[in-house]
C-alpha cells in the first residue's frame, strides 16, 4: 500500500478544521449554556456532537489514526438521511429546520467520501488483521 501523500493529509486536517469551527459555533454554545429544563434527546446530541467536535482536534495532530472520525460521521449522516430525512422528503413533511439538517449532512456526504484515503482504510481496517482476543 502507498503511503497518503502530504496533500491528503493536508485535505484531512483541513476537514477537522472545518469540524472543530463548525460544531465549536453550532454546538458548544449550547453546551455550556443551556436551560436546566432542556429535554433529553436535545442534550445527549449536544453532548455527541460537542464530542465528535474535540475529538477532531486530534485529528488536526493525528489525521490518519482519527480516520474512525470520519467513517462514523459519514455513517450516521448517510443513515440518517436514508432512515430520517428521506421519508419526510418523501411525505411532503419537510420542514425548513429539517432541511438546513440535510443540507449540513449532504454536504459531509459529498466532502468526507472526497477527503477519505480509502485505499489506506482498506488496508488497515479491512485487510489488516484484527488485534487478538486472548
Amino acid at each position: 500500500m502507498k503511503e497518503v501523500s502530504t496533500f491528503r493529509l493536508y485535505l484531512l486536517r483541513a476537514t477537522y478544521l472545518m469540524m472543530v469551527v463548525g460544531l465549536g459555533l453550532a454546538i458548544w454554545p449550547g453546551i455550556v449554556r443551556h436551560p436546566v429544563d432542556i429535554p433529553l434527546m436535545k442534550s445527549v446530541v449536544r453532548a455527541l456532537l460537542g464530542t465528535v467536535g474535540l475529538l477532531a482536534v486530534i485529528g488536526l495532530r493525528y489525521p490518519l489514526q482519527m480516520l474512525p472520525l470520519l467513517l462514523f460521521e459519514l455513517a450516521w449522516k448517510t443513515i440518517w438521511l436514508l432512515a430520517f430525512a428521506l421519508p419526510l422528503w418523501n411525505a411532503g413533511r419537510m420542514d425548513p429546520v429539517t432541511m438546513e439538517s440535510v443540507k449540513e449532512c449532504l454536504l459531509g456526504i459529498v466532502i468526507f467520501p472526497l477527503v477519505i484515503p480509502w485505499g489506506y482504510v482498506f488496508a488497515h481496517y479491512v485487510r489488516k488483521p484484527g488485534d487478538r482476543w486472548r
